[in-house]
């Protein structure tokens, strides 16, 4: 992976202060959750690396269409038949990403998946550095921010994959797929959610830099984690992750901080769990 993004881990423990829970809890926490996030993320740049090489082949021959019109209507109604469960690509099943889009040889958005397409007609070689890897001829992944419409709303960071539609050797096109902080959060906290046998729900956060991306989690647990200098100084103190406890509605917290270096040094992975 040519660039890489970071990731961190945030655990709130409820319960009484039982120094042989929160012990046991911190073990847990750098043993088994942070390996269990890594594999877990490790899987999905695995697989939509290769869905992405997949599609780009099999759009290769839409790129070649003359008719722009034309183009545009088989391109769209290829990318979303890429995704449909037995006649699209097995990496694509339950997959996270937001978009899946086919780009032309300038760098313009061809189409997307969907309509209203939005994206159509951009310049996204001029926005993402890995489209015009793509259209150089390498498969890459990294980072991107989209922006809202309404300029009062946040921006959206994705992960990025790209790769070259290539036909009679040359380049012809490129495929672009996107995966939301926010939907990678989701996933994770369903995943460990779906592996636990019993007790509280898990969370998961993800954040780059002071944002923080989450999706259909508790307020509270959102105001418990979201102070950004708290993160700062913490992994300033302790590269390499810590352990702290705070008070949810009362109850003794536990989370932990850790830095996931598959993916970079600006992004993290919250994880609020249950003590056991």
């Amino acid at each position: 992976m040519r660039r890489t993004l970071p990731l961190l881990i945030l655990v709130a423990l409820g319960g009484c202060e039982n120094t042989a829970a929160i012990e046991r809890t911190e073990l847990k926490l750098r043993n088994v959750d942070l390996p269990r996030v890594e594999a877990l993320v490790q899987q999905d740049l695995d697989q939509h690396r290769a869905g992405v090489l997949k599609a780009a082949a099999k759009l290769a021959p839409g790129f070649a269409l003359a008719d722009p019109a034309a183009r545009e209507s088989q391109v769209r109604a290829a990318l979303r038949i890429l995704q449909q469960p037995k006649r699209g690509i097995d990496e694509f099943v339950a997959s996270p990403m937001s978009f899946l889009a086919a780009i032309g040889t300038d760098g313009i958005v061809v189409a997307r998946d969907r309509e209203p397409d939005r994206m159509a007609g951009q310049d996204f070689k001029s926005r993402f550095d890995v489209v015009g890897e793509a259209l150089g001829g390498s498969a890459t992944v990294g980072l991107g921010e989209f922006f809202a419409k309404d300029p009062e709303s946040p921006s959206s960071w994705s992960i990025l994959f790209a790769a070259p539609s290539i036909k009679d050797e040359r380049v012809v096109g490129a495929v672009l797929a996107g995966i939301p902080l926010s939907r990678l959060a989701q996933r994770l906290s369903r995943q460990f959610r779906v592996e636990q046998q019993a007790g509280d729900p898990v969370w998961v956060y993800l954040y780059k830099g002071a944002r923080l991306f989450h999706w259909d989690t508790p307020p509270e647990v959102d105001a418990l984690i979201r102070d950004p200098k708290a993160r700062a100084q913490g992994l300033a103190a302790s590269p390499a992750g810590f352990t702290a406890k705070a008070r949810l509605q009362g109850e003794l917290q536990l989370y932990g901080v850790f830095p996931l270096a598959l993916l970079g040094e600006d992004i993290g992975v919250i994880i609020v769990r249950t003590p056991e």
